[in-house]
């Protein structure tokens, strides 16, 4: 009889997925399984079939060969793939039917007593300081863990005894128990899976061995850190069993706000005021930083909201030789509460700059006509008049009334 095509075979196309044809095999085994089709042969069939096509298909080399020469590509000739039985699929399959019944199958029985285990990771959540996360810090944690047991060792059995090998099971921790097509690997009940006995309990730990301990250890907090920050120290965690090794720790930072300075990654933002009067004529200022104060040289004409920047002297980056830059914002403040006369050298102060530019007009419109003359005074003030009726519309605002006067 003619094989059919695997991808028919399963339901799915010829470029689905990986997941996508572990399901579809999932789907297709639940459907015609032995147990929910006794005395059907048609089903045992249909289950022969897909465990043959998922065989092929879940391995990329051996798919990529039946892609392109079909069954002789991979050699099966009918004989679904070498399962004899349901039981061959099962023991073939353990991880699909594993998950499918939330069990063990036959064929995946443990060997060689209980296995390693490795501890628990754990998590410390430690708050800094913000001078602790600019600078680094050295902190000393108190850590409660499970550790091995002093007193026995781990073994969990009283000094001068050992642990006894569990007679049901054999050591193996786990016992085989038969249903059907089924074969079902369970935990042993007699040493509860450990695969061993304790005859004699360690007083100390009470045969568990592994007590709770508190460790005190010093983390080094390095410079530049921030929220979020994850510091993993390997093997001081909880520790493992039966030989296995130790969890690790992990501490997850949070840094505190700071009054004077805001963060922006590595870069840091202050704010400071100077008065009108230092922003017009320029100044020099001193502003905090993380090794003490730094001079900032104020621009003259500097505006309000002008940031000015100190390269290099904000946080350092972790694990580079760099640092972020120190950003200052520059408000100017506008004085209140004037006196009367600070209010009146305000008003020359603007009065002079509005001539100023008025004489500027005069100076260039003079300039333009060569200057005044007795000779051709009259030609010179026609020529003048024209000139200041055309600039009027755009320099009146400017003008002030004696000047007015002057060009008049």
């Amino acid at each position: 009889m003619a094989q059919r095509d695997y991808y028919e075979v399963l339901g799915v196309a010829r470029d689905a997925s990986e997941d996508e044809i572990k399901r579809a095999y999932r789907k297709m085994a639940l459907q015609n399984h032995p147990d929910h089709n006794p005395d059907n042969p048609e089903a045992e069939q249909r289950f022969k079939e897909a465990a043959e096509a998922y065989e092929v298909l879940r391995d990329p080399e051996r798919r990529a060969r039946y892609d392109q020469f079909g069954h002789a590509g991979v050699g099966n000739n009918g004989d679904f793939g070498g399962f004899g039985s349901a039981e061959d699929i099962f023991a073939h399959f353990g991880d699909i039917f594993g998950d499918m019944f939330g069990f063990s199958m036959g064929g995946g029985t443990r060997r060689g007593g209980p296995r390693p285990t490795a501890g628990a990771d754990l998590r410390y959540n430690l708050n800094i300081t913000f001078a602790q996360a600019a600078r680094g810090a050295e902190i000393t944690l108190n850590i409660p863990r499970m550790t091995t047991c002093g007193e026995c060792h781990g073994s969990g059995a009283a000094p001068g005894t050992s642990r006894e090998t569990c007679r049901q099971c054999g050591g193996s921790g786990q016992v085989r128990n038969s249903q059907g097509f089924f074969q079902f690997v369970v935990p042993c009940p007699t040493c509860h899976g450990e695969g061993y006995t304790i005859s004699k309990p360690c007083p100390k730990c009470r045969g568990k061995g592994q007590v709770q301990e508190t460790r005190e250890l010093s983390v080094r907090i390095p410079a530049g850190v921030d929220t979020g920050t994850r510091l993993r120290l390997r093997n001081e965690g909880e520790a493992g069993t039966n030989g296995g090794p130790n969890g690790d720790l992990y501490v997850f930072i949070s840094v505190d706000e700071d009054k004077t300075f805001r963060r922006q990654g590595q870069d840091l933002v202050l704010t400071r005021e100077i008065s009108f009067v230092k922003a017009a004529l320029g100044h020099t200022i001193t502003v905090p930083g993380l090794d003490g104060d730094l001079e900032l040289k104020i621009a003259k004409g500097t505006q309000s909201g002008t940031v000015l920047r100190l390269p290099g002297k904000g946080l350092p980056y972790l694990n580079q030789k760099r640092n972020g830059d120190l950003l200052v914002e520059i408000l100017v403040k506008t004085p209140t509460n004037l006196s009367a006369r600070q209010e009146e050298l305000l008003r020359e102060f603007e009065s002079s700059a509005e001539e100023s530019i008025g004489d500027k007009i005069i100076k260039g419109v003079e300039n333009l006509l060569g200057g005044k003359s007795k000779k051709n005074e009259e030609i010179h003030n026609q020529k003048l008049l024209k000139l200041i009726l055309w600039t009027k519309k755009e320099f009146t605002p400017l003008v002030t009334a004696r000047q007015k006067e002057k060009l008049a």
